[in-house]
């Protein structure tokens, strides 16, 4: 099953010696099962032609914020509510995540409870899971058509479905230890508060569920609708 990845950024080049850019990183958790993928650097304004280009789609994680001011966020969101229309399924990764309940009329902001990185406990779908964050920003408010199936005590929107088409995650599957271990030494330091930065890091050996939730992801790409 081919997947289109819409590459909404990039990882910092520090981060892409070393483990790739997003779209090394989620071929490597997903096309275990099945999916493979063709990326448009939606970020550079490089956009499919139509939702049907590919059999479903994934939009990756930024550095920006869905309400900033940026040239390709309209367009991503336009692309967003027609795949919606069009029963493509999707899943939104991060910033996917928040730029999917935005398009569709929900509301993302930056928290004012702060950061949330490194490993991190979430019930998903009825389930205990953990799995890597890095983030500020958060869906506040979904919108109508989604309904929430994740969350954990910082983060009360953590996985939302919306009518089976399309399933977002606020936490990133496709970070695994190492990945996480880099952005504290390369990339938190005067952006995220340094005590959060010391306690991710005190958590680093703690295992995650990332290939549980690959094949949770999988899953959902191939279900007939």
């Amino acid at each position: 099953m081919q997947i289109g990845l819409l590459e909404a950024g990039h990882a910092a080049e520090i981060i892409r010696a070393e483990h790739g850019d997003y779209r090394d990183m989620f071929t490597r958790i997903l096309e275990p099962h099945g999916l493979s993928f063709r990326a448009w650097d939606v970020e550079g304004m490089q956009f499919p032609e139509s939702v049907h280009d590919a059999e479903g789609w994934l939009i990756s994680g930024s550095r920006h914020g869905v309400y900033e001011d940026h040239p390709f966020i309209p367009p991503l969101e336009e692309f967003i509510r027609a795949a919606y229309d069009a029963g493509i399924p999707l899943v939104g990764i991060c910033f996917g995540h928040q730029i999917v309940a935005q398009a569709l009329g929900g509301r993302v902001e930056k928290f004012a409870g702060g950061w949330s990185v490194g490993s991190t406990a979430y019930t998903i779908e009825g389930r205990p899971i953990t799995l890597n964050a890095w983030h500020q920003d958060q869906v506040l408010i979904p919108p109508e058509t989604a309904q929430t199936v994740g969350c954990s005590p910082f983060c009360a929107h953590a996985a939302l479905i919306y009518n089976d088409r399309i399933l977002t995650l606020q936490p990133h599957p496709e970070f695994d230890r190492g990945i996480i271990a880099d952005m504290i030494a390369h990339r938190g330091s005067g952006i995220v508060p340094d005590p959060i930065l010391v306690d991710a890091t005190a958590r680093l050996d703690r295992p995650t569920d990332g290939p549980d939730m690959a094949a949770r992801i999988a899953r959902f790409f191939k279900e007939r609708r």
